[in-house]
């Protein structure tokens, strides 16, 4: 079937379509945490890139990146059409991660980036580390 808009009107109309985040790697997250006792995170925050959790005592941002969204290295696969649009789309990605990563360190906050996979690999334990190991144990986390 062929687009009833030219090509500049369906990329203005594209463009206005925004993400409401990765609803399901973002829950799974929320479960692994209150799972394991992991206390003081919050969402929703204004901080630049728009972490999907913030943990402001610990000026923690912890963001959740899909392996297609983010290239993971192990599970993204470039699309074979319309291949140069999704390369420059990619390196986008990669230059704002990059630049979101450099501007809250800059600003005294620690960066975390969680792949998807690692929330589908069900190591939950060793996620909840990967969380704790640079805070020295700040967050609260539950020993029962």
């Amino acid at each position: 079937m062929t687009d009833v808009f030219t090509k500049s009107k369906r990329s203005q109309v594209m463009s206005t379509i925004r993400g409401k985040g990765n609803k399901g790697t973002e829950l799974r997250l929320i479960s692994i945490m209150r799972q394991h006792g992991v206390k003081g995170w919050r969402r929703n925050q204004l901080l630049f890139g728009r972490p999907d959790f913030v943990f402001p005592k610990l000026l923690l941002a912890v963001f959740v990146d899909g392996c297609f969204w983010h290239c993971c290295p192990i599970h993204s696969v470039n699309p074979k059409s319309n291949s140069k649009f999704w390369q420059k789309k990619f390196q986008a990605n990669k230059n704002r991660d990059h630049l979101v990563n450099k501007t809250l360190k800059q600003a005294g906050w620690l960066v975390l980036r969680i792949s998807e996979h690692e929330l589908i690999a069900r190591n939950e334990n060793g996620l909840v580390m990967k969380i704790l190991k640079n805070h020295k144990n700040e967050l609260k986390l539950n020993t029962d």
